[in-house]
């Protein structure tokens, strides 16, 4: 993994390809036998999606870039498209063998407390009848089973959608049956009797597939699933001309189903002729082919829980956690007025959205509020943020909402809310043909005796109130005037098509995000081993901060890096990366706050960000990052990224090959998520929870088997 890459690098991997090893890690959790059953059935959940999702975008992009220019170069390690895809097939493969004992090892032990998926040959008796009278009662007269001939041409099969395919016997020859699973059908069918007994509907029909088929003689039969690629592009359909922004998302959204096929997944083992069959029907080559012991698609483990008595739940799920109520804001009283006195630090989802929620609520009806402006990317189904807004504009405030149609896989949700804003008399805008705005800003304007005051809240993720719940980010609320005036300066810049602009305090991408992150980066240089960086996100490609990270490196700069996803750099490369440690945190909830630390002590430079450190976020996106001045708050981030870095449970190292390990050690089992939970219902009941800083470095270094401390990763109480 240390030999230079067809770049001339030593120090970089494939990002494909590291993303992969994220997922592996979302698999580990699953694998933890810490972890209650029924989330570790979750986290297969998580693990599936998240690779549907990375076939259809990222294999499909890949598979876009090889028709266009085969010969286009990654710039981590010199492979083409189709370089890269061999690779992606090959490291899948390995995944389903270990999500398949991972799943088994679950069901076994979920049956131990009578939570059992099924297979047909499972079912008692009883059970059999129960099954065929609802397969004929609810299943069978919906069905629309068809074969393919000369007077049946091959259908469309629609992506992620699952079939049983037949072969059929007829005559001296053999013919394609297939049968939809009808999205009107519940994905399971639960057993009758006081266990959690259920089997898949698709499995129900895989089983009835024989009577179906009838005037045929059936030699093979399969559940089979398609991946196609889904990554639409709105400047595919420039030359068309459509009326606005909207409607050509609409036309765009209509063009994902129909995509070429990227993955064919099936439930068992597939004849030579069927393979040869699918390959030549799909265009698509037998290593796109996986076969699936699980199911092929498996959301419906979220609705388990509804079927548990409490006393099963609590041994099975996690303990309940809520958000808790901020402990530097009083909920009784105006948060407006709050926020003028000193900025406020939202930590989700330990600390509840609410006063964010309610500031927007305030605002709606306070006569000296003149405007509401606001960036939204994502959004929760159900949005109280979008009733107070509506409420605003019906109150005669401007309310301008820069909405993202763009955000994959939420577009037409975020259609539907302009629609709504826009009755109200919400003044909408979408931002620019080739940049996503992906920047969490909202800018309230008062109005004052001498002019306006601002109230800036800037944030690491959206404002989705589902997602705050699961999580971690940041929101910041501040009164400062100059970090306003730069946001009514960004809003302007929105509103005028501008990307360009002159900011003071904050960091705004394209326009000069990276090149003040490259300064920044610089100045630690300088400092040699003085110097400090501590940069937590999400994902890291971006070619020029990685050079940067790997020149800081060599200059003897302490580098940490927490970055939960991809990372397209490698640490501890003899002369290269010495310097540079990185850890990911992989836990109960999504690590997704962004933070960039520049220094220590009073010189330290602290940034909260909507930007990972990708190209595409620092090139080709609309992002904002936040300087953060008030020491309190500084003194706090500090301490959440010293407890990520001691973490010795949920987190893994990093290797020079490209490969994690957990941190095997014998010291205070930390789990800094659990950790920031506690904290926050203690802070909640009042319940003084003061750490000095090094608190977490103390602790994991002096404490050894205190019994106050389990594995679980729950803090005990002091």
């Amino acid at each position: 993994m240390s030999e230079k890459t067809d770049c001339g690098r030593r120090y970089t991997q494939n990002r494909e390809l590291s993303w992969l090893k994220f997922n592996e890690r979302v698999l580990e959790e699953a694998g933890d036998p810490d972890v209650p059953l029924l989330e570790r059935l979750k986290f297969v959940s998580i693990f599936i999606s998240n690779l549907d999702e990375f076939f259809m975008i990222r294999v499909g992009s890949l598979f876009d870039l090889s028709a266009l220019n085969g010969d286009l170069r990654d710039n981590k390690t010199g492979m083409t498209p189709r370089e890269q895809l061999e690779k992606i097939y090959e490291a899948v493969r390995p995944l389903y063998h270990k999500k398949t004992r991972v799943y088994n090892e679950i069901k076994e032990g979920l049956q131990k407390y009578g939570v059992s998926p099924l297979d047909f040959a499972d079912l008692e008796p009883t059970e059999i009848k129960f099954i065929k009278d609802y397969y004929r009662a609810n299943i069978k007269p919906i069905l629309s089973p068809q074969i393919v001939d000369s007077h049946h041409p091959f259908p469309h099969i629609p992506n992620k959608e699952i079939y049983v395919f037949a072969l059929l016997k007829h005559r001296a020859d053999s013919i394609l049956g297939l049968i939809p699973v009808p999205k009107t059908l519940p994905p399971v069918v639960f057993l009758p009797g006081g266990d959690v007994r259920f089997i898949r509907t698709e499995k129900i029909i895989y089983e009835f597939a024989d009577e179906i088929f009838g005037k045929y003689g059936l030699a093979e039969k399969n559940c089979v699933c398609v991946t196609r690629n889904a990554n639409i592009n709105p400047e595919d359909t420039a030359i068309e001309d459509f009326a606005d922004f909207r409607n050509r998302m609409r036309k765009l959204l209509q063009k994902r189903n129909r995509l070429s096929v990227v993955r064919l997944e099936a439930n068992y083992p597939l004849s030579e002729k069927f393979v040869s069959y699918l390959c030549g029907k799909f265009d698509i080559c037998r290593n796109q082919i996986f076969i699936s012991d699980t199911a092929l698609k498996m959301g419906y483990v979220y609705n388990i829980c509804e079927r548990l008595s409490s006393a099963l739940k609590k041994q099975l799920t996690y303990p309940e956690f809520y958000p808790q109520p901020s402990p530097n804001l009083h909920i009784g009283s105006g948060i407006m007025r709050q926020i003028k006195q000193k900025d406020v630090l939202l930590s989700y989802p330990y600390e509840s959205m609410e006063p964010f929620l309610q500031l927007i609520r305030e605002a709606s009806s306070d006569p000296s509020v003149i405007s509401i402006k606001i960036t939204i990317y994502r959004l929760a189904s159900r949005a109280k943020l979008i009733d107070y807004l509506c409420a605003a504009a019906e109150n005669g405030k401007d309310v301008t909402v820069l909405m993202e149609l763009r955000a994959r896989f939420d577009e037409q949700n975020n259609i539907d809310w302009s629609d709504k804003l826009e009755e109200s008399g919400c003044k909408i805008i979408y931002g620019f043909d080739e940049y996503k705005v992906h920047s969490k800003v909202c800018l309230i304007t008062v109005k004052e005796k001498n002019g306006v005051s601002y109230i800036t809240q800037i944030g690491t993720g959206n404002y989705n109130e589902k997602t705050a719940e699961l999580y971690t980010d940041l929101s910041f609320i501040t009164a400062s005037r100059e970090i306003g005036l730069d946001a009514s300066e960004f809003f302007k810049n929105m509103s005028i098509g501008n990307l360009d602009g002159d900011y003071k305090r904050l960091l705004v991408a394209p326009v000069n995000l990276k090149s003040r992150l490259i300064e920044l980066f610089n100045e630690e240089i300088k400092k040699g081993p003085r110097g400090s960086v501590i940069i937590k996100v999400n994902s890291l490609t971006d070619i020029d901060l990685i050079n940067k990270l790997a020149e800081a490196s060599k200059a003897g700069v302490s580098v940490k890096l927490i970055i939960r996803g991809i990372c397209c750099i490698l640490p501890k490369i003899a002369g290269e990366t010495d310097n540079i440690t990185v850890i990911s945190i992989v836990g109960r909830f999504l690590e997704h706050s962004r933070i960039y630390s520049f220094g220590e002590g009073e010189d330290q430079k602290l940034f909260i960000a909507s930007a990972d450190m990708m190209t595409r976020n620092t090139e080709r996106r609309v992002e904002v990052a936040c300087p953060i001045y008030d020491r309190d708050l500084k003194r706090r981030i500090n301490r959440m990224l010293e407890a990520m870095w001691y973490d010795n449970v949920k987190a893994r190292i990093l290797c020079s090959d490209g490969n994690y390990v957990k941190k095997i050690d014998n010291r205070a089992p930390i789990d800094s998520q659990m950790y920031f939970a506690r904290e926050a219902e203690e802070n909640a009941l009042n319940i003084p929870s003061a750490r000095s800083d090094g608190f977490f470095k103390r602790l994991y270094e002096r404490l050894r088997g205190n019994p106050k401390f389990s594995r679980s990763g729950k803090l005990g109480r002091e």
